[in-house]
């Protein structure tokens, strides 16, 4: 076997540059630099769900987004962001599914309503 001389692997350095760090020529110095970024807790739209559940709950959606909302603030209570995320997801899209249905739904009876009226009151002319 043949030993290994730590000398042996060592070039010499030629010439001596004492310019500026990162030069060429010159030693190169590597820093690291650590960011914590930390994320904001996410948004359980607890009050968005409210109101679909009480004003408008076009096939029991807000009360199904109003339970994701819920799950999603004890998740978020529990440390589980990941989990809490999914939730206030799903209780978003139920949420913006029952405001757009339910938004439809109100403007198809304001429609009804003003045209009824209208040719009530043509009719009693």
């Amino acid at each position: 076997m043949n030993p290994v001389d730590p000398q042996a692997n060592v070039a010499p350095v030629q010439g001596g540059y004492d310019g500026f760090p990162g030069q060429p020529g010159g030693a190169t110095v590597v820093q690291f630099t650590t960011v914590n970024v930390t994320s904001e807790p996410p948004k359980d739209h607890i009050i968005w769900s409210l109101f679909c559940f009480v004003y408008s709950n076009p096939f029991c959606l807000g009360l199904a987004a109003l339970i994701y909302s819920i799950k999603a603030r004890d998740r978020k209570m529990l440390g589980d962001l990941e989990g809490s995320r999914h939730y206030a997801s799903t209780a978003r899209l139920l949420n913006i599914v029952a405001s757009v249905l339910g938004s439809i739904i109100f403007l198809i009876c304001l429609i009804i309503i003003f045209t009824t009226s209208a040719q009530a009151s043509r009719a009693y002319r």
